[in-house]
C-alpha cells in the first residue's frame, strides 16, 4: 500500500482529527494582487509531522495546531452536521460556452480566489475568451474547499491542480485571521462511525470549532476572527 492511500484523518467524537500516515503539515497563507484581491498561496513553516498526529478542532488548544486537550475543558460540542450526498448533487451548475461551473455554495471557506478581475460565475458565460477561460480555471483551481469545480463541455473532463498530499493550515492577513485546515491531495476524511466522506482533491476542514457544517469548514473562521498564534 502507498504512504499516500494509508493518509488519512478520523474525526474524533467532539474531539480533535487523528492524522495518520505521516501527512506533511504547514502553514499556507492567502495572498494578495496588487489590487488587495486573493491571487496567490505561499507556503510558510513546516511542522514536525509524526505518523500519527492530532489536530485541534475546537480552536481552544493552546499548542495549535495540535490538541492539548481543551476540547474535555470547554465541554466542545462538535457533531458532524454535513450532507453525505456526493459533491456533485449538492452543486448548482452554470454553463459556458466552453466550460461548466459546479458550485457547491455550502463549502465556502471564504478564500475569496474567485473574485480577482471579476467574480467567476459572472465570467463563467465568457469562457470562449482565452484569456476570460485561463482566469476562470485559475480561480476555480485555487479554491481550496472545493467548492468550485470546473469541467470541459466538450469532454466532461475535470480541471483539477495536481497537489501533493499534505495538510495546510490556513492564514489570511487580510482579514486577520486564521483559516481552515487545507487538506489536499485526496486524503481521505473518516467521521466519528467510521463512514469516510467522498475523498476530494481539494477540502478544507473547520478549526475554528464553530462552523455549522462540520466537519468542513462554512467560513465561520471569518465572522469571530479566529486566530491560531501560529503567525
Amino acid at each position: 500500500m502507498t504512504e499516500e492511500k494509508r493518509m488519512r484523518i478520523i474525526v474524533h467524537p467532539n474531539g480533535p482529527y487523528r492524522v495518520v500516515g505521516g501527512v506533511p503539515l504547514a502553514i499556507q497563507t492567502i495572498t494578495p494582487s496588487k489590487e488587495g484581491e486573493s491571487w496567490d498561496w505561499v507556503q510558510g513553516r513546516s511542522f514536525r509531522a509524526g505518523p500519527e498526529y492530532f489536530l485541534c478542532r475546537c480552536g481552544k488548544s493552546a499548542n495549535k495546531p495540535f490538541c492539548d486537550n481543551s476540547h474535555l475543558n470547554v465541554g466542545f460540542v462538535g457533531p458532524e452536521t454535513a450532507s453525505r450526498r456526493p459533491i456533485e448533487r449538492q452543486s448548482e451548475h452554470l454553463e459556458g460556452p466552453t466550460h461548466v461551473l459546479s458550485d457547491a455554495e455550502n463549502l465556502c471557506a471564504f478564500a475569496r480566489f474567485c473574485d480577482p478581475g471579476g467574480k467567476i460565475w459572472a465570467l463563467i458565460g465568457q469562457t470562449d475568451r482565452p484569456e476570460i477561460r485561463d482566469l476562470v480555471i485559475r480561480e476555480a483551481a485555487h479554491c481550496p474547499a472545493g467548492r468550485l469545480v470546473l469541467r470541459e463541455k466538450s469532454t466532461g473532463k475535470v480541471i483539477e491542480p495536481e497537489l501533493p498530499p499534505t495538510i495546510g493550515l490556513v492564514e489570511d492577513p487580510a482579514l486577520q485571521c486564521s483559516g481552515p485546515l487545507w487538506v489536499r491531495g485526496g486524503i481521505r476524511v473518516e467521521s466519528a462511525n467510521g463512514v469516510p466522506y467522498e475523498v476530494r482533491n481539494r477540502l478544507t476542514l473547520c478549526r475554528c470549532g464553530v462552523s455549522t457544517n462540520m466537519p468542513f469548514c462554512n467560513g465561520s473562521h471569518a465572522s469571530i476572527r479566529f486566530q491560531d498564534g501560529l503567525v
